[in-house]
């Protein structure tokens, strides 16, 4: 089942004037212009919701370990005492 989203949105007169243009010569109605101007705006600039997995893949150390050895600092255990002087 496709979702849709309707939606109000303020677009320069200029803009409107040469969009009814191509929609015109393209025999398309403005709202698929605008779908297709959008599924290309996602297309070109990423429209992945997992572009961050991988981050710290080639940095040598997995994210999980140096968080470990982060909270490892953090441990009394490891902790050194001030010397008493």
């Amino acid at each position: 089942m496709m979702t849709i989203m309707r939606t109000i949105v303020d677009i320069p007169e200029q803009n409107i004037q040469a969009l009814d243009a191509i929609c015109s010569r393209e025999h398309i109605s403005r709202a698929e212009a605008v779908r297709m101007a959008v599924a290309d705006y996602l297309k070109r600039h990423g429209s992945r919701p997992d572009t961050a997995f991988g981050l710290w893949q080639g940095r040598g150390k997995d994210g999980l370990c140096y968080q470990d050895d982060l909270r490892e600092e953090w441990n009394p255990s490891t902790l050194h005492e001030p010397s008493a002087e």
